[in-house]
């Protein structure tokens, strides 16, 4: 059989992608349903199930400042627990990284191209941009708090990467550049299923997680990453996809605002300038 072309396999994948955008909205919205069922029959429900459809809290206004809260949020004590395991499992990892880049190295070919583009900044960015819009059009408040938590969760976990990854100027495998620690498509990814899990429970957390799996799998079998930079972004994206849907959760305050930003002149002796300050 013949193999497909490069060009071949990114239509088909846009394709997929295209297609599996309303097909997960509309299976993710119908458990909405369910849930209302079960909450009027007294069964118990998630926290985020019975959010309203407008909760004052995931709103495009708020969204400066829900980024900052979940930025900060991430030292919370409640991530103690799975930050000391990832960490745990990134040194041990560390020393197969030769070994398992020996065994499982084949860039170029097979599932792990197909998985490395489907988990990469674009079509990541395509697919959580699309369920975000689908979000706010919907009228499901567990679907829709999902949706915002996944955008919240995406661009925090890009900020906290690319800062580890100066920090941090481990050489990738290949050689290609100093940016392979952590590794950002498995943070991403992992980031994303976490929040669906947090909204959904494991129905749709196993699937996502597993997914997420495999999408750091392919940046090893492509050189991109050593085993550890993948099980240290794994590790981020958890710790950031819980840490968002647990701030974006919260009662928001009496008379709390969006973020503003507060200019004004710094006027005396020989002193001149602006003061800045930001509210959220």
């Amino acid at each position: 059989m013949a193999s497909l072309s490069s060009a071949s396999r990114c239509r088909l994948l846009a394709l997929a992608i295209a297609a599996a955008i309303p097909a997960t909205a509309s299976a993710i919205a119908s458990d909405d349903d369910a849930a209302r069922v079960e909450e009027a029959a007294g069964a118990p429900v998630l926290s985020s199930e019975f959010v309203p459809r407008r909760d004052g809290r995931r709103t495009i206004g708020r969204l400066p400042a829900n980024l900052g809260w979940s930025a900060i949020g991430v030292f919370h004590g409640d991530n103690l627990v799975p930050f000391l395991a990832g960490a745990a499992g990134a040194a041990a990892g560390s020393f197969a990284d030769d070994e398992v880049r020996d065994f499982v190295n084949s860039s170029g070919s097979g599932w792990g191209r197909t998985f490395e583009t489907a988990g990469g900044p674009i079509w990541g960015s395509l697919v959580v941009a699309g369920m975000f819009t689908a979000g706010r059009l919907s009228d499901r408040p567990r679907f829709r708090a999902m949706t915002y938590d996944m955008l919240d969760a995406v661009i925090v976990n890009f900020g906290y990467s690319q800062v580890i990854k100066t920090a941090v100027g481990r050489e990738r495998p290949n050689g290609e550049n100093n940016q392979s620690f952590p590794s950002g498509h498995a943070s991403n990814a992992f980031a994303i299923a976490a929040v669906a899990e947090r909204h959904y429970g494991w129905k749709i957390g196993i699937p996502g997680y597993v997914l997420a799996g495999v999408v750091g799998a392919s940046r090893i079998q492509q050189d991109k990453h050593y085993v550890s930079d993948v099980v240290a972004g794994a590790t981020l994206g958890y710790i950031v996809g819980r840490t968002v849907v647990r701030v974006n959760s919260r009662p928001l305050e009496n008379g709390a605002r969006a973020a503003s930003l507060h200019v004004s002149p710094i006027v005396g002796g020989r002193t001149r300038g602006l003061r800045l300050v930001v509210m959220f």
